[in-house]
């Protein structure tokens, strides 16, 4: 019976002293795989350019002039550096005429080394890219983030220009640059990583063993660049917001100037991806997706749809290996870290809580849940370490046993499709 007592106590000691909790951190319920890696983490701040590319936000009678597009991404790394360091990211709000929230800026704490020294492998990391959803921020994930670098992957994170809090623009640039984005940026660090390159990341990183994390509207970016055009009609649609301009149709299945799958790209992680319901993709397109891809969705998921829109587009893409983690009873907010101390404010707009915040569902739990698959599906794909197998072949609930790498009675409410059933 002591040592019962003396074990509980183990594991909520560091809560019940007021030991300061940071995104990404394990509760005491956490799943195996969710634990930080072996690696101190370093966190760089980069701009990158995409050289006259179509303006459409600031089109004018029916024109669309060229612009040098900026990209700024947040790059987290295995470091040589403290693995107890902390940092602080500043998340950075403006006003962009959404009147029901007051858009707070604020700051919270990461565990890594700003500017660290990177610490070179045996072989270069395997790289991920991750997209926020829209509006979102470079830093909406860094739960994941550090939590991927520490195990051994370099992990870029874009702040969509245009998209994010602090300069959200009209969607149908969304809707046209996000895959654009995704492949520009895996562009970019294949440039910066080759070994001649001036860059920090020389030698860093593999661009042609990546993998890509989208949530919302990046999930909508990440299964086009994984293959699955758009529907043709989602064109005309584009079209007629958009002076009739056709500039979207090299997105669209069919179109001879859609690339299709990235060939560098050999996992997708797409968390709540949105386009179903809104009719994005037809069978044909879903059919085109080609990546082994993991999917994590709510069931009440009222922004992209659990039924007819991300299950639907799940059971659709039925030529690639796939998975579905769903939360019961959770709505969007599968991705983000918790909402911030500043959201909890009496007074406040719901919706600067709801930013971030699921009304059934833990955040921190959420955030566990999906360190754990993540590491064991990237794990699989990027690393091949096929030991991790055995976190996804799993029953589609817990039942009795539970599930592989969690403990026993706290995989309730989760459930897990794969294409065999």
């Amino acid at each position: 019976m002591q040592m019962r007592i003396l074990f509980i106590l183990t594991l909520f000691l560091p809560f019940t002293l007021g030991a300061q909790f940071i995104y990404g951190d394990q509760l005491p319920d956490a799943p195996e795989l969710s634990a930080r890696g072996e690696h101190a983490v370093g966190v760089r701040t980069m701009t990158l350019t995409n050289s006259d590319q179509p303006n459409i936000i600031g089109a004018k009678e029916g024109k669309i002039p060229n612009y040098d597009r900026p990209l700024t991404v947040e790059v987290w790394y295995p470091a040589d550096a403290d693995a107890k360091a902390t940092t602080e990211y500043p998340e950075v709000m403006g006003q962009h005429g959404d009147t029901t929230r007051p858009i707070i800026p604020f700051k919270f704490t990461g565990r890594a080394t700003r500017g660290a020294a990177p610490k070179k492998g045996e072989t270069a990391y395997p790289l991920v890219v991750v997209s926020h959803g829209y509006t979102g921020s470079r830093y909406l994930m860094t739960y994941l983030t550090e939590n991927l670098a520490s195990k051994g992957y370099v992990v870029v994170a874009i702040a969509h220009t245009e998209s994010t809090f602090s300069d959200a623009g009209a969607f149908s640039s969304t809707l046209y640059f996000r895959p654009i984005d995704i492949r520009f940026t895996i562009d970019e660090m294949e440039r910066l990583t080759r070994p001649d390159s001036d860059s920090f990341l020389a030698g860093l990183a593999d661009a042609n063993n990546t993998g890509i994390v989208g949530y919302s509207m990046g999930g909508y970016g990440v299964l086009n660049v994984g293959g699955a055009g758009y529907n043709p009609g989602f064109g005309a649609f584009f079209a007629a917001q958009n002076s009739g301009s056709k500039l979207i149709e090299r997105h669209l299945i069919g179109d001879e100037t859609y690339p299709g799958a990235d060939p560098r790209v050999k996992a997708i992680v797409a968390l709540a991806p949105w386009g179903k319901t809104a009719q994005v993709w037809n069978d044909e397109g879903l059919k085109g997706l080609s990546v082994p891809t993991f999917f994590i969705a709510g069931d009440q998921d009222d922004i992209s749809g659990y039924e007819n829109g991300i299950k639907a587009i799940y059971e659709g893409a039925t030529n690639t290996e796939r998975y579905l983690l769903t939360y019961e009873g959770a709505r969007h907010n599968v991705a983000p870290n918790p909402a911030p101390p500043e959201a909890l404010a009496p007074g406040l707009p719901i919706d600067e809580y709801l930013r971030y915040a699921d009304s059934v569902w833990d955040t921190r739990r959420i955030n566990n849940v999906n360190q754990h698959f993540i590491s064991a599906f990237l794990g699989g794909k990027l690393k091949g370490e096929t030991k991790l197998g055995k976190y996804l072949d799993l029953t589609e609930t817990p039942g009795k046993e539970g599930w592989e790498g969690f403990k026993p009675r706290t995989a309730v409410g989760l459930s897990l499709g794969t294409p065999s059933e």
